[in-house]
């Protein structure tokens, strides 16, 4: 029977932490963060510097004490053994002992995982060819670059059959081509029922494999949803023009208060006047749309193409950011 719970539930979860000898600091680290995660996703954390994102990792897993609030994983407790077996974690800049070769740093943390050794061993050759480190796995992993290391750690997340899958900046260090396959492994992964919690910085990677996404700001849930809710939520998305004009006619029709701001680049130009521009404007509602055109017009500015332009979620999330912030 199909399991139709959260993998990640919490509720009002709050982590507090004290620093200094004498005078004693309070950090709220979250501040009453309610989450859940479904079953078989990729999901997405994301945040800045100091968000609280890898303390909420940590809680999940039980390597930090929750200060108060609840938080369960796979139906039970954050942090009890029973689930903790049932996950696999990558943490971020993590070290694996240099003396090890690939192979044998894996049959090391199954033992470590409780796998029996002749179990290790018949899952290490399809592992070793799922991250690409096939003909490399005899190698010492002193020899390994940052990117080899991390498709080690990867490999050793995976070792287990975990139900669920939790990655720390997973694809940092490695190379583009190896963010394609480490990023095909992850859907064939949740193809097959696995849930993969994912915190990274690299918004482009989040952007092309989650579904849905959480975005934590000083220990706050700011926002939820999917990729395209969340790039929809920004009132301000540009507006992408092709024109025909003079560049210094253009530059007089956009500098106005109701421009928020515009970014041309020359896509053919000559010795004449006219000249064709792409231009990205963002304006601030259909009225500053429309006295745009109009502008533009009365110059003979020639419109040849616009269209509103859909952001990337590096875009939203950075007006997103900004928002919270004032």
């Amino acid at each position: 029977m199909t399991d139709h719970s959260p993998v990640i539930q919490v509720h009002d979860l709050k982590k507090t932490y004290q620093s200094g000898l004498l005078r004693k600091r309070v950090i709220n680290a979250l501040r009453g963060v309610t989450l859940e995660i479904p079953r078989g996703r990729i999901y997405g954390l994301l945040g800045p510097n100091g968000a609280g994102k890898t303390t909420l990792i940590k809680v999940l897993l039980g390597i930090v004490r929750r200060t108060s609030g609840s938080a369960t994983v796979l139906g039970m407790p954050a942090g009890r053994i029973a689930a903790r077996h049932r996950i696999g974690y990558l943490p971020e800049n993590h070290r694996i002992p240099r003396h090890l070769t690939g192979r044998t740093a894996l049959e090391y943390y199954g033992c470590l995982s409780g796998m029996a050794i002749g179990e290790v061993r018949r899952r290490i050759p399809e592992l070793i060819d799922k991250v690409g480190l096939k003909g490399r796995d005899r190698d010492r992993v002193s020899g390994y670059s940052k990117g080899m290391q991390q498709r080690l750690g990867l490999a050793q997340a995976m070792l287990h059959r975990p139900e669920l899958i939790i990655l720390d900046e997973p694809t940092d260090g490695v190379d583009p081509v190896g963010r394609t396959e480490i990023r095909e492994v992850l859907r064939g992964l949740a193809s097959e029922g696995t849930s993969i919690f994912l915190n990274s910085h690299l918004l482009q990677e989040i952007e092309l494999i989650c579904e849905s996404v959480a975005i934590l700001q000083q220990g706050r849930l700011c926002h939820t949803g999917t990729i395209r809710d969340l790039t929809r939520a920004v009132a301000e998305s540009p507006i992408a023009f092709h024109l025909a004009g003079s560049h210094e006619t253009i530059s007089q029709c956009v500098q106005n208060n109701d421009v928020r701001s515009f970014k041309a680049t020359e896509k053919s130009g000559g010795a004449g006047e006219q000249q064709e521009f792409l231009v990205d404007i963002v304006l601030v509602g259909q009225q500053a749309t429309d006295a745009l055109v109009d502008r533009l017009r009365a110059k003979q500015v020639s419109i040849l193409r616009m269209s509103r332009r859909q952001l990337t979620l590096e875009e939203a999330f950075m007006q997103l950011i900004r928002e919270d912030k004032q």
